[in-house]
């Protein structure tokens, strides 16, 4: 089991833990919560033997085998398959070795060797590692391509088939579904079911956590807070603990103030000197009780829509693409008022397009396309988030909407949002994800749109914010069309979901439930339809052959955009990496370096900013390749 006894973990300036305890034992499975920066992954670095403690103990068994995943993704020349199987360390040395002696004809080496393979399932571990690829999302051909075609966000997905690969003891996952779509979350969560080891799991999805774990660890005041059950348990038990400290704290205040009193009136009165002393003792000896703190720092409302004309948007027999690519075709969908919309499709089907479409950022190609005039759009994005002027403050960001507003009136919007204090008045390019895509939200409720379309709205968000977003959407009044991989939030706000699929946009007659059952059904059809294929005839095969020919030729210039992203996405996370490693030494945060950290915490965001750009561009890069393999799969 793990334990850990009396902790104390100092990063920087900043506690982080102090007297905590904890143990784990073989076979829990835990999911680690708390807010932002209490030190969650610095806690998994401890348990990896990554970061130390400046005081207590940590004990994990020597023989358990460790898997996590990498943050890292050098830009090899491999293929995807062959990156994940380098994963499990005792096979490659297992495979090099059996190549020695069969080079060197020792038979007796051969046969041992063999035998070690079978035993450690050497003989099967390509078919899973093909499988795990093809559940993250990876189609044949993709798992034959070179590690250095991919982007960051689908390079972390190949991170995560490695640690899975691994015959692991432990298995330590740090928000394992931030790269994922819906889809690959449904599968890996089918996976990590039937994990037979240890699990630390760190998530902002609660739908995941509760699916999941059995035990919850939070991170709160420098301590370890151990729960029994999943998240929905805790919330639950959380929220009657913090009524008891309110009370328990309210009662220690009286009582405080009670002998306070008496001390001041009496300390210097010789009858009462003796009595007022005692007293004075009793109260420096008294535990501080800490007041119970609202659940949530954030609170978030949309303001009332100016209109709600309907309908908002009509659409008959829209098709909408890229140059020379139709995605989807045939699109009757009428937004009005009080829409409430999620959309659910396999990766590259062509939700991002239609959501493009929606905002304007697409046009249609044919077909009858009628916004209102009295449209009023509200979007997010991630991409959004480099619009940002990163010199100025929040506070700068909302005065450039609302120039006639009172300066308290804005700021007191904006703490909603998490920036009060100083924090409204600091420049942005410092700021994490989560606190950039929260101003991002903060800018598109001010402006009280119509019609919100929302493209994974919750992504960096950690789980305080993610439920006020969902709170606040349950009671807006206009249209909204969602795509998240976030099920809590699908299924607290959307009425209705439309299924995106083989270029068509359809009512789904059904929960999300219905929809993972959807999944593996179309993956079975997907399989036999495969299965089938190896008994075409020649002639058949031909034509297929030809088809992929003029695909190739119809691909080779997107791939070579591709490869020219690739490469700024490689320097830039090499150049990140030093700036991590630089960060990591604990004297850049003295005084006397204040200037060099400036720089370098300026110069994390801009490359930060350049590599998501990189990536978006090759994502969308790679929704029109997948579309047009689809074509030729399905000819």
């Amino acid at each position: 089991m793990i334990t850990i006894s009396q902790a104390e973990l100092i990063r920087g300036s900043k506690t982080l833990l102090e007297d905590a305890n904890l143990t784990i034992y073989p076979g829990h499975k835990v999911g680690l919560v708390g807010a932002n920066g209490t030190g969650k992954s610095s806690l998994l670095a401890l348990v990896q033997g990554k970061l130390s403690l400046d005081k207590g103990d940590i004990s994990v068994p020597r023989e358990w085998r460790l898997a996590s995943v990498a943050q890292e993704t050098p830009a090899l020349e491999i293929s995807a398959l062959e990156y994940v199987l380098d994963g499990d360390q005792e096979y490659r040395e297992l495979e090099q070795a059996l190549a020695r002696a069969e080079h060197s004809n020792d038979g007796h080496a051969i046969a041992e060797l063999h035998g070690k393979l079978d035993a450690i399932g050497g003989y099967s571990i390509r078919a899973r590692a093909g499988a795990l690829l093809a559940g993250l999302g990876f189609s044949e051909a993709q798992q034959g391509a070179s590690v250095k075609h991919f982007s960051g966000g689908w390079r972390m997905r190949l991170n995560l088939a490695q640690a899975l690969l691994c015959r692991s003891d432990l298995l330590l996952l740090d928000e394992p579904t931030n790269h994922l779509d819906l889809d690959t979350t449904f599968w890996l969560e089918d996976w990590i079911k039937s994990y037979p080891g240890t699990l630390v799991l760190i998530s902002h999805d609660r739908d995941f956590i509760d699916a999941l774990v059995d035990e919850i660890v939070h991170v709160e005041n420098q301590k370890l807070n151990f729960y029994k059950g999943n998240y929905s348990t805790f919330e639950r038990t959380r929220a009657e603990r913090m009524a008891q400290q309110q009370v328990a704290f309210e009662r220690q205040q009286r009582e405080k103030a009670h002998m306070q009193s008496f001390v001041d009136r009496f300390r210097y009165k010789a009858s009462k000197a003796k009595q007022a002393q005692s007293r004075l003792k009793a109260l420096e000896k008294m535990a501080e009780l800490l007041p119970a703190k609202a659940d949530n720092p954030f609170q978030m409302e949309f303001r009332e829509p100016t209109a709600l004309p309907s309908p908002l948007v009509k659409m008959e027999n829209v098709a909408v693409g890229y140059p020379g690519k139709q995605i989807l075709g045939k699109v009757h969908l009428n937004l009005v008022p009080g829409a409430r919309i999620g959309l659910l499709g396999r990766n590259g089907a062509g939700k991002s397009t239609l959501i493009k479409l929606l905002s304007g950022e697409l046009a249609p190609m044919t077909g009858l396309y009628e916004p209102n005039p009295g449209l009023h759009i509200g979007y997010f994005a991630q991409h959004q988030l480099e619009y940002l002027h990163l010199d100025d403050s929040p506070l700068m960001h909302l005065q450039r909407l609302a120039p006639d507003a009172r300066e308290q009136e804005l700021r007191d919007f904006l703490g909603g949002f998490g920036f009060r204090g100083d924090m409204a008045l600091e420049p942005v390019g410092p700021f994490s994800g989560g606190e950039k895509a929260r101003l991002v939200l903060a800018l598109l409720v001010w402006q009280r749109p119509n019609l919100l379309l929302l493209d994974e709205p919750t992504n960096h968000l950690d789980l305080e914010m993610r439920h006020a977003l969902t709170m606040a959407l349950q009671t807006f009044e206009g249209a909204m069309v969602i795509v998240s991989h976030d099920r809590h939030l699908l299924r607290l706000t959307c009425s209705d979901y439309y299924l995106v699929d083989d270029g068509q946009v359809q009512s789904f007659d059904g929960d999300l439930d219905d929809y993972h059952q959807w999944l593996l059904d179309a993956a079975r059809a997907a399989n036999a339809k495969a299965a089938e294929a190896g008994d075409k005839p020649a002639q058949d095969k031909k034509a297929q052959k030809r088809l992929e020919a003029e695909l190739r030729q119809k691909l080779s210039p997107l791939k070579k955009q591709q490869a020219k992203l690739e490469t700024e996405q490689a320097k830039l996370t090499e150049r990140l990496a030093e700036i991590e490693n630089r960060l990591a030494d604990t004297g850049l945060y003295e005084a006397a370096n204040k200037a060099e950290l400036t720089a370098i915490l300026a110069e994390r965001t801009e490359l930060s900013q350049r590599q998501e750009d990189s990536e978006l561009q090759w994502l969308e890069l790679q929704e029109q390749i997948d579309a047009m393999e689809q074509q030729v799969m399905e000819a």
